[in-house]
Formats: C-alpha cells, structure tokens, sequence
C-alpha cells in the first residue's frame, strides 16, 4: 500500500508558503502520503502536520499528526550540524578565490601597462633614429609615440581606478575565516533572514522526510533522507496539547518552595527579579502566580497564629541562632546545614528543625570562636528578604 501512494519522481517542489519549514518534504511512513501542513494558534501562524489525505480522498482514518515549531527545530539543527562543517570549508575556499581573482585582474592590467611601456619606447627609438630633415617620416613616427604614450596613461589610470574601488586584499587566519562560517548559525536564527531562502537551502540538502508516531515511547519518529543517500533518524517527545506554552517545571519547583516563606506578590517579584517570564513569555504578577499556584495544587503561604514558622528566610533563620547572615549563608553553601537556595537571585529557606540539630550548634559554637565570623547580629543588620518572614 505505501509504495503504491509513493510516485516514482521525488521531486518535491517549489518551496510553499508560510512558516513551515517542511512543507511538502514531510512523508507519512504508514501510507507513503505527502503530509498536509496547516496553521494553527491565536495568530494561525503554529504549524502542524497532518497525514489525512486519505482522509479527505476515501474516507480513510487519518494515519498521524504532529505539531511543527520542535519538528522543525530539531530538522534546523540537524541541518546546522551538517553545513556548518562544510560552511567553514567553503568559507576558506571563498576567500582564496577572492584573493586569487583581485590578484588576476591586478595582473592582467600590469601586464597591458608593460606591454604599452614596452610599445611606447620602441616608438621613441624609431622616432629618435630617423632623419630629422625627413619631416614626412618623423611626423608620422611622432604620431605614434604620442599614440602609444596616450596608450600608457589609459593603463595607468585605469590601474589606478581598479586600485580605488577594489577593497586592498585583508589576509583572514583561519580562526578568523572559521569563525565567520560559525556565524551561519546566527544568520540562520535571525528573525531578518528570509523564510524562503531558509527553506531552498532545505531543498537542497534534503530529499524527503519520513514520518511516523511511536505511540510505545509517544515518540515523533523522523527519518531525514539527505541527499546523497545518508539516511539521519530523530526521536522527539510527542508533546501533549498546550504543552509548549506551559510554565518550565524548574519554575514550578521554584515556586513551590519558595512559597513556603513567601506570598505571591513576593514570588512574582522574586521571578521577575531573576528573568524568569510564564509559559507565553509574559512577566510574572501576582495573580499569574496565584493562577500557577491553583493550577498545580500548591498551596498559599499563610503566616502562623503564633508567629512560629516552620521555614524561615536567611535572615530569620540567623537570628534564631544568633549568628550573623553572613555566617549561616557561606554555612549552608559549605554544606554544613541545610537549606535551599532555589534561584540564584533570590532567598535562601531554612526549616525549623534543622536549626535545632547539632550540625547547627556546631556552627554556633565555631562563630563564636572565629572573629572573622562573629555570632549575633548587628542591631543595625537589615534583613535580606524583610517581606518573606
């Protein structure tokens, strides 16, 4: 059945319309089909390809469907990996060609301008070796040494204006030619560079791309067919719906334990504070953070009646000891107690239990004896997080 819908040209057209990268090289490996591609989201510009010609021709079931932003990345970065190599290469050869035809045509003009130097001097000698009362004969062989110097100065300024307008060659090291291919990379991402280009350039490295689900793994399965015959395999994670807009489960962790000292006014602020965005790349407020709370099931922080917290911020958790901040931060980043720093700009958080254990009156005991590490606040100490006790 597949190789029935498999036509015997694999050729496959003029680059199409829209973002989709693939467009028209997508194969479906259960039917042989072409896959359709169409554009979903808010803006319809979320590509997804679908295998369901068979669907719409014979009322056949439709055989796979995936969405297209991570196919077409991994195809990107496949592609990147086989060209750049190649891009550093051709990089090289460029510009020894440049040097080589700058050089050529450099050449080319001196060998005229000798040529004509040569043709005015041996003018010069004919003129000079004629008899002077033979007026016949000298003007006319003055007539050609005019000629031939008139010759010289159109070569010479000619030389002169290639030498103007023709950049002097800048010899480029390696390093430096390898390090200009590497840059196919940025061009390849920057948002100026042309769709249309990017996908000829897939035209013509790639033949076809065969798809299928491995629904075992819930894997998407692609077989990149290059040309020239190597045959590359991808596996990617099928991802579930709206799964690619969601918030990156290290902020969720995140959140979750830095909500054990905080509110969410507080968090949103914290996550700004180290750059994190939401899944749609939006700033954090404290309803986003409510929002995020509620969707998955972690609860408000809720000070304590009595003002006994069980986690406590750096500050806190130093004062309950009596030892500096200072001291109970580079403690906790030796190792010598517990505690959890869950962003790199943001609070450290201590239990309460573990402020009462040994390892915590050794650090006391050994403050006290270092004055470089002195125990007890200074009155005037601020606390680092004044909010999140």
């Amino acid at each position: 059945m597949v190789s029935d819908n498999v036509p015997a040209s694999r050729h496959h057209g003029a680059p199409k319309h829209g973002d989709a990268l693939l467009a028209g090289l997508f194969r479906c490996k259960r039917c042989g089909r072409k896959l359709t591609v169409r554009y979903t989201g808010a803006n319809h510009n979320i590509p997804r390809y679908s295998c369901w010609r068979g669907l719409l021709d014979n009322g056949e079931p439709r055989c796979i469907a995936f969405g297209g932003l991570r196919v077409d990345d991994a195809i990107e970065e496949a592609l990147l990996g086989v060209v750049e190599p190649g891009a550093i290469a051709a990089a090289i050869e460029a510009e020894r060609n440049m040097a080589s035809q700058r050089d050529q045509v450099q050449d080319v003009l001196l060998r005229d301008l000798e040529a004509a130097r040569y043709g005015a001097d041996r003018a010069f000698r004919q003129y000079d070796a004629a008899d002077p009362e033979n007026r016949l004969v000298t003007s006319e062989l003055e007539a050609r040494w005019n000629k031939t110097l008139a010759r010289v100065g159109e070569i010479e300024a000619r030389i002169a204006k290639h030498r103007t307008v023709t950049p002097q060659p800048f010899p480029m090291s390696a390093s430096q030619v390898t390090a200009l291919a590497g840059n196919l990379r940025t061009v390849w991402t920057a948002p100026t560079t042309d769709a249309r280009l990017k996908k000829r350039i897939v035209r013509t490295l790639i033949n076809e791309v065969v798809a299928d689900l491995d629904d075992g793994t819930s894997e998407i399965v692609l077989v990149i067919h290059w040309v020239g015959g190597v045959h590359t395999e991808l596996r990617l994670p099928k991802r579930r719906r709206g799964q690619r807009n969601a918030t990156p489960d290290d902020i969720v962790d995140a959140v979750r334990q830095v909500v054990l000292i905080a509110n969410d006014d507080v968090i949103a602020g914290v996550l700004n504070r180290n750059g994190l965005t939401t899944g749609n790349g939006n700033r954090w407020t404290r309803e986003r953070v409510t929002a995020l709370r509620s969707y998955r099931k972690i609860p408000v922080f809720r000070p304590q009646i009595d003002g006994v917290e069980p986690w406590l911020n750096l500050g806190g958790a130093a004062k309950l000891l009596g030892i500096t901040p200072k001291t109970l931060r580079l403690a906790a980043e030796a190792g010598d107690i517990e505690g959890v720093h869950p962003l790199p700009d943001g609070p450290w958080i201590f239990s309460r239990s573990k402020l009462a254990t040994p390892q915590a009156r050794q650090i006391l005991n050994h403050a006290r004896k270092n004055p470089r590490h002195p125990a007890g606040s200074p009155p005037d100490q601020e606390n680092l997080f004044p909010s999140m006790t």
